[in-house]
């Protein structure tokens, strides 16, 4: 039998395909288009494992199948190829990212030619070209150019704005903006500058430059967007995240909020992912509320927008990330005396917590006790030198922050340092007391405080007015629930919030500096996941009820999100269980609002409607304690008090929408360069002629030395507006001749238009005049299937909307949403496999052993767990076979758990008998790679010892048959739990079509599934019994006779439901199908033409190889792949006769097939004249034949 040789098929067909161009979309067709869509990959350095293909394997298979359907099939493949990982790569070899890049394509390239996806790759992007980011740069340009506006609802160009400006001025602009931007005529606007005329159309243009809170990381020099944070660090590298202001480009997906949440009403896209793209734009319909602020720093008569010169919290300017590094590195490299006071510091010997190198304010202090208020500093020899700097310095603390400083100098210290620590003690005594004074008289001064504005009140003056002392600070409240504004007892800003410097007391800022300090440590993503963690800090300020005129607490607290609303919310403890819990934890009174309704329609005044919880409903009660809301329900109260709060003047209703604008800049070295140079520190945007501005060469990939973005490296990254080019920096003159933008774009700019770009051909971006063409955009449309990750639903997929409706806005695509359908695909997850690593640590002090009066020689314990903690690893079946007792000292006795790993220690190490009681024994999974394991889960523990320096000493305690049994896991599969599993073994062992079958056998194609190597050798088995069918021995043998109605039967039930699958994306239950199928007609012997070659057409969807391969031994010599895909004709599954159970006397004893034609009395003829029949009645006369055409037939008697 000619066998089926998987390798050297796969690698020819391959080879046909790649030479014969078979997969070329032409943008010129009679047939309908179809446009199969992938997210494209990054390539990195690990290349692809087997779960990275799921998606494309789906895909694929529907792009082959609408192919045969006759569609002009569009399926393009490229590379998402900026990306942090070869710029990591690029700083630690000093390789550059575009060669790391090109030879991580080229791994990709093979592996996904090698799994037979219908890629057309003629139309390859990758994001790094300079032929593709100049029409990222060509956009953003657009973007720059275009202002929204309100009342056409689109993007225009903002000429058409400079023409409103210059005839009307901005009163009447109904436009997508800054929020203080200032009124003026167009007079005025005649009058101004160039610019100032550019500094105020910044304000409305769609990418513009902001002073924006973003997620700072000082380890990798660059600003990371959420999802690159997890717990608070980087994903790469696990280097700290700070939260900082920073002169950032933005753009303004805020303006299509509204727009991006209706569009999801006409697009197919999983429930799921629309509700995550809901949630992130986040509307919400409510009323901004203004509460005033009433401090004891802005009562003062100098009113709340009098310029303070108080420092605030980390004024450091744009710099002061510069001194958390600072500290960061005086931390690690402490001078002697420093060591030697932190060591007893950091021991508690004070009993009271101090903190090392901390910022207060402007100024790194040695060491500083935050509840105390106490800074120690240890003075070397500079210091001598710098006496009026640091008397200076001193003063400041303690005048305008609060502290006490106290100095030592190093020989102090290291002289005598019981002496010094007596003498902290003292001053730490001493600040106790003067706190307590300071409290009281902030309480004398705050009751001082409250009887002049009850006094206001008395006599009619409000209390919002600042007594004749200026307008006092407003906070700006969105609430959803403006009904509950009774119940408001605090409020909570966002520690970033711009106010908290200034409104924080002296008593309290210690301790707010220490919160804003924390929180800094933490991503927004972070923030808004932690429901269960309570904190928070007083700042001392109290802001001003709008309607009662009562003091309301200010506090801080890092649930609230600057970047969100307005970083501030009133809090209404009983309406708002997060309010209820901060007002629980803090002890802040919780003021009850709400009566809830009886059965027969009245109100109750029972307060135990919020005793344990608040109340978050909107039905079931009525307001009360709420003034002139009293008796209302939700509707009506949210009606009057909108009202109210236009009359007064301190509010008005407000639709809100919690999507902010989107940061665009990346201080990195690999990514799209701006197309944009500074003149009189504005931006200039380069003519689009001259584009690409190409990403320049540098020394060096990391920020430079004076904290500038890497680009900041570059000699040659000037723009000459004479020699319209990129010139040295060395003739910059601010003339002729300009710095360019040191920052890079993100990684989503390049993956928010592609799917465009590959509607235009290769041979068509050569003329390089626009990104596709007008007839191309109006043919292909937008996608018809994307396939592609949920991790990307409020990412890349939101962007990319939102870059196509601006597209749309200005003209330039037919379309305002990209993708029609949008499927989400499940992972493949990997099998981990964990060995037991032992630690041993000293226990011999526990009390246990004190009370059995056990000594151990401490010497020899440290010389063991130094020795052996971490060297020695145990079998799992062993580790599940162990007793977990615990220590019961008030028996007398020591019940010391792993008894079985202490027995093996004692006969093991001999030498150390004598203390392994005392020791404590702690095992703990870590991951091994899972290509030392077998089928049976026995490590191979020489390969384990040999895979890294740490393990080549490793002792094992094997089982009694001297194997090492691992544990087993499911999880995500990742390079960093080393259970991959690389397609190229699969592919060689089993074939390319073997791992294509089996992603789709493993499950539904969203779910999550585990993957098991063992199970794809079934899929194997299939495909060469596939084959078997097409040979008689080993030759070719096909009939051309016709089809007997079972085989017709078995081939149109598989049409069917084969089709049916595959219009379903239900692609695991075809390949079971087809294993069906190919097992009926094997029964059959079936090998006729007319199964066989449909048969073929069937398959080649999921196995194209095999197909392929089939259909050119059935004798065609063109590709199957455009081959009509057969048609199901349900004739053949209608049953012409029915196989009956012949039953006597209720019990069946044989069958008999007759046809379905035949009357009652012709059934009843032939069955008694069966020769079977007239044996099982040996001559008998039945009493009673009953027959049920169809069903069954009963002889009685």
């Amino acid at each position: 039998m000619m066998q089926y040789n998987h390798q050297e098929i796969e690698k020819n067909w391959q080879k046909f395909w790649a030479d014969n161009q078979t997969f070329k979309a032409s943008n010129e067709s009679e047939k309908p288009k179809y446009y199969v869509l992938d997210m494209f990959p990054y390539p990195s350095g690990a290349g692809l494992h087997v779960g990275h293909p799921l998606g494309y394997i789906a895909s694929d298979i529907y792009a082959r199948y609408k192919r045969h359907k006759g569609f002009n099939v569009l399926h393009p493949q490229g590379y998402d190829s900026f990306g942090l990982p070869a710029e990591q790569y690029a700083i630690q070899t000093g390789q550059h990212p575009a060669k790391t890049t090109e030879e991580n394509i080229k791994t990709y390239r093979r592996q996904l030619d090698q799994i037979g996806f219908s890629f057309d790759w003629s139309r390859e992007v990758r994001t790094s070209s300079p032929e593709y980011y100049k029409w990222t740069q060509w956009i953003f340009i657009q973007l720059f150019n275009s202002w929204y506006n309100k009342d056409t609802d689109k993007a225009e160009d903002i000429s058409t704005l400079e023409k409103i400006f210059k005839k009307e001025g901005n009163s009447k602009v109904n436009a997508v903006s800054d929020e203080d931007i200032k009124s003026f005529s167009a007079d005025e606007w005649k009058a101004f500058t160039s610019t100032e005329k550019e500094k105020i159309l910044l304000q409305y243009r769609l990418t513009f430059l902001s002073d924006t809170e973003v997620n700072w990381c000082p380890g990798l020099g660059t600003v990371l967007a959420n999802d690159e944070i997890v717990n608070g660090v980087s994903e790469r590298g696990g280097h700290p995240v700070i939260r900082k202001k920073m002169t950032q480009w933005s753009m303004r997906i805020s303006a299509y909020a509204q727009r991006l949440l209706d569009g999801l009403e006409k697009i197919d896209w999983p429930q799921p992912l629309k509700d995550s793209q809901t949630n992130w734009v986040g509307k919400s319909v409510g009323a901004m509320v203004s509460f005033e602020i009433l401090s004891p720093t802005l009562s003062e008569g100098k009113g709340a927008n009098a310029e303070s010169k108080t420092p605030g919290y980390m004024t450091g300017g744009n710099n002061s990330y510069l001194l958390l590094e600072k500290a960061k590195e005086m931390r690690a490299n402490p001078t002697t005396a420093e060591a030697i006071l932190w060591k007893q510091l950091k021991g508690k010997k004070t009993k009271l917590k101090f903190r090392q190198q901390h910022l207060i304010n402007d100024y790194i202090v040695d060491f500083v006790c935050l509840t105390r208020k106490l800074i120690v500093e240890v003075d070397g020899k500079i210091h001598e030198y710098q006496l009026e700097k640091d008397e200076a310095r001193t003063l400041e603390l303690e005048q305008k922050s609060g502290f006490k400083v106290i100095r030592f100098k190093n020989e102090e210290v290291i002289a005598d340092i019981d002496g010094v620590l007596t003498k902290i003690e003292k001053e730490l005594h001493n600040q106790f007391y003067n706190l307590q004074k300071l409290e009281e008289k902030i309480k004398q001064s705050q009751e001082t405080e409250n009887i002049a504005i009850n006094s206001e009140k008395d006599e009619n003056i409000k209390a919002s007015l600042s007594s004749g002392k200026g307008l006092r600070d407003r906070i700006q409240v969105f609430t959803t629930r403006p009904d509950t504004i009774y119940g408001v007892s605090f409020m909570t800003l966002a520690p970033e919030h711009e106010l908290v410097s200034k409104i924080t007391t002296d008593a309290q800022k210690a301790e707010v500096e220490a919160y804003i300090t924390a929180t800094a440590k933490r991503s927004e993503r972070d923030r808004m996941a932690d429901v269960k963690t309570i904190s928070g800090a007083f700042t001392g300020a109290y802001a001003i009820h709008p309607f009662s005129g009562e003091k309301v607490q200010i506090w801080i607290g890092d649930y609230v999100l600057a970047n969100y609303g307005t970083g501030a919310v009133m809090a209404v403890p009983c309406g708002d269980q997060r309010d209820y819990d901060f007002a629980k934890k803090f002890d802040i009174p919780i003021p009850n609002i709400f009566s809830p309704l009886t059965p027969k329609g009245g109100t109750e005044d029972a307060e135990n409607l919020i005793e344990n919880e608040a109340f978050s409903g909107k039905d079931g009660f009525v307001l009360k304690n709420s003034d002139f809301l009293n008796g209302l329900s939700y509707k009506k109260a949210m009606k009057t008090v909108l009202f109210e709060l236009e009359k007064r003047g301190v509010g008005y209703g407000k639709i809100n929408y919690r999507l902010r604008d989107a940061v665009f800049s990346r201080q990195r070295y690999w990514g799209e360069p701006f197309p944009v140079y500074y003149k009189d520190g504005m931006p200039q945007m380069i003519d689009e002629k001259y584009l690409p501005i190409v990403l320049p060469e540098v020394e060096k990939y990391l920020p430079t030395e004076d904290g500038k973005p890497p680009l900041g490296n570059a000699d040659t990254w000037a723009w000459s507006t004479t020699k319209n080019d990129v010139v040295s920096n060395d003739l910059i003159d601010n003339e002729t001749v300009f710095a360019l933008e040191l920052n890079t774009m993100p990684g989503w700019a390049g993956s928010s238009w592609y799917f465009n770009r590959y509607m235009e051909s290769k041979e068509e971006r050569a003329n390089g005049s626009v990104f596709a063409s007008k007839e191309n955009l109006d043919y292909w449309q937008n996608v018809d299937l994307y396939i592609g990750g949920s991790e990307h639903a409020t990412g890349h997929l939101l962007y990319a909307r939102f870059w196509q409706k601006f597209l749309f806005d200005k003209g330039i695509v037919p379309v305002d949403e990209f993708a029609k359908k949008l499927i989400n695909q499940g992972m493949i997850l990997g099998t981990s496999a964990f060995v037991y690593q032992i630690g041993v640590e000293d226990f011999s002090d526990a009390l246990a052993f004190e009370i059995t009066n056990q000594k151990f020689d401490k010497k020899l314990i440290k010389e063991f767990t130094e020795k052996y903690s971490n060297r020695i690893f145990i079998s799992k079946d062993l580790i599940d076979k162990e007793t977990f007792s615990d220590l019961i000292p008030e028996k007398g006795e020591i019940f010391s758990a792993f008894q079985e790993i202490r027995k093996y220690l004692e006969e093991n190490y001999s030498d150390y008998k004598s203390i392994i009681e005392g020791l404590k024994i702690s095992p703990r999974k870590i991951h091994t790679d899972v290509s030392f394991v077998n089928s049976s889960d026995e490590l191979d523990m020489e390969a384990f010892k040999n895979w890294r320096a740490e393990y080549k000493d490793a002792e094992f305690i094997t089982e009694e048959d001297g194997t090492f049994k691992v544990s087993r896991e499911v999880e995500k599969m990742s390079k960093s739990k080393y259970n991959v599993v690389n397609p190229d073994a699969i592919c060689e062992e089993y074939g390319a079509d073997s791992l294509r079958l089996f992603e789709m056998f493993l499950g539904p194609l969203e779910q999550a599934k585990p993957w098991k190597t063992s199970g794809i050798s079934g899929v194997s088995s299939f495909l060469k019994k596939l084959w078997k069918l097409y040979f008689n021995g080993e030759t070719l043998e096909i009939s051309d006779a016709e089809p007997t109605k079972d085989e017709l039967k078995t081939l149109h039930k598989t049409i069917k439901k084969v089709e049916d699958d595959i219009e379903n994306f239900s692609f695991n239950t075809s390949v079971s199908t087809f294993m069906i199928a190919v097992n009926e007609l094997t029964a059959l012997k079936c090998n006729k033409r007319s199964i066989l070659e449909p048969l073929t057409v069937l398959v080649s969807p999921y196995a194209p190889h095999i197909a392929e391969e089939l259909w050119s031994l059935l004798g065609y010599k063109d590709s199957i792949s455009t081959v009509d895909f057969p048609v199901f004709e349900a004739s053949h599954l209608v049953e012409s006769a029915k196989n009956y159970p012949i039953s006597f006397n209720g019990k069946m004893r044989f069958t008999l097939e007759l046809s379905l034609d035949l009357s009652k009395e012709e059934i009843e003829k032939a069955v008694m004249e069966n020769e079977k029949t007239i044996a099982q009645l040996a001559g008998r006369e039945p009493k009673k034949v009953i027959v049920v055409p169809g069903k069954i037939i009963n002889i009685v008697g």
